[in-house]
């Protein structure tokens, strides 16, 4: 009798499931998060002690075999144009869907239960004071080994750039360094899918626990909200992604056929990190050079969160609108730019994208208190912004590798 196989999409789809009806039966039950979290560290923590190497072997093999500098500045320059207006558009697109269907209006705060944002107020304060130049001047670590450590990826993909570029210039002598991070990636992919096999058990541990805390009818209150909010996503990636891929000539729902495992991943456990090494190689398969993917997709974690933009915009005004207080077309605009300041260089940071929101509610003086009330279901939210953002990476990638003119057409999944 032939065995049946179930997918790996299938499987993280039964531990979503499961997941969810676990944490619905065990709410309010503080003592389900103790035997379900240690199973979604392990899975969490796996997946984070393999990203490093594989970004590091991945991006000195790539830029090893372009060998040009100048190509490499070429390609840094496109990728950071492409993803500033990208993220512009997502920020324009949930300040429409905020204006449009206005989710804050008419909420009796009243029934709303507040939750603590302590922890995220002194990360904020230092955001606001964290410009554009200080970003690109914390690109360049002070010791690269630190920045190994705390998962700088900004600073590790600089230094392998650096690195794969001094590989290539010194030729012959180069070939067993490159051999070595060769085999390095090759390795570190093999170990990526053995952890792989984890996933369904992480997705069901990690979605258990939210569910078991926040309870499904925490959405009830703020129900328009994670309506609006995931609507406009669904509209981005259908219309606004679509078109930009039309534009390039590629086929977005193959792209989203191929990443569907990885789409599903990083929805359930609300992180990017998890899915960045399957996402890197399928992308490869897709038909973009390892050079292009390489560099894209880790320094999209910083500079290319469509989703999380898009969130952060339209929540702004959101909570304007909850607390009634009137907000013209010249603050919204300025919520933009301050977003495209607040934004970049803290995806490492712990509730980043709620630590860009209380910035930016400060520096445009709209209620912080607002965010009290809607923190309660920001992780709800949250596994639609991270879904967003691996497609958003990932189109990133093939959309430069068409710039490029290095994308292998043949390759396109039909």
């Amino acid at each position: 009798m032939k065995k049946v196989k179930i997918g790996l999409a299938y499987q993280i789809l039964i531990g979503l499931i499961l997941g969810i009806v676990v944490g619905a039966i065990f709410y309010g039950n503080d003592n389900i998060a103790a035997y379900l979290q240690p199973i979604g560290d392990i899975f969490l923590r796996a997946i984070k002690m393999i990203v490093v190497p594989i970004v590091i072997a991945s991006i000195v093999v790539g830029v090893a075999g372009v060998g040009d500098l100048k190509r490499v500045g070429r390609l840094g320059f496109k990728t950071i144009l492409y993803f500033e207006i990208v993220t512009t558009i997502a920020m324009v697109v949930g300040l429409l869907f905020a204006n449009i269907f206005q989710p804050g209006v008419g909420i009796d705060r009243s029934k709303l239960t507040e939750s603590s944002i302590s922890q995220y107020e002194e990360t904020a304060e230092t955001q606001e004071e964290h410009g554009v130049v200080e970003t690109f001047v914390e690109i360049i670590p002070t010791n690269i080994f630190q920045a190994f450590v705390e998962g700088d990826m900004l600073a590790i993909v600089f230094f392998s750039v650096l690195f794969g570029a001094g590989v290539a210039a010194i030729g012959e002598r180069g070939k067993p360094v490159l051999d070595f991070f060769q085999g390095v990636g090759d390795t570190m992919f093999w170990i990526t899918n053995q952890i792989m096999k984890l996933a369904p058990f992480g997705v069901f541990a990690l979605i258990g626990i939210t569910v078991s805390k926040f309870g499904l009818e925490s959405l009830i209150p703020l129900g328009k909200l994670a309506i609006v909010t995931y609507g406009s996503m669904v509209f981005f990636v259908i219309v606004v992604f679509n078109i930009i891929a039309r534009i390039a000539g590629i086929r977005l729902f193959s792209l989203l056929r191929l990443l569907k495992d990885e789409i599903l991943l990083a929805f359930s456990t609300s992180s990017s990190e998890t899915v960045l090494p399957r996402v890197m190689q399928k992308l490869e398969k897709f038909g973009c050079p390892k050079a292009i993917t390489s560099f894209v997709v880790p320094t999209g974690y910083t500079f290319n969160l469509d989703g999380s933009t898009l969130y952060q915009a339209l929540a702004s005004v959101f909570i304007a609108q909850m607390f009634g207080v009137e907000i013209t077309i010249g603050q919204q605009l300025m919520i933009v730019l301050v977003l495209i300041v607040t934004s970049k260089g803290i995806a490492a940071v712990p509730g980043a994208s709620f630590v860009v929101l209380l910035a930016t509610l400060n520096a445009v003086n709209l209620p912080v208190e607002g965010l009290a009330f809607i923190a309660g279901i920001d992780r709800i939210l949250d596994m639609g912004r991270t879904a967003v953002n691996v497609v958003g990476n990932s189109l990133a990638a093939v959309v430069i590798s068409k710039w490029e003119g290095k994308f292998n057409q043949e390759k396109q999944v039909a």
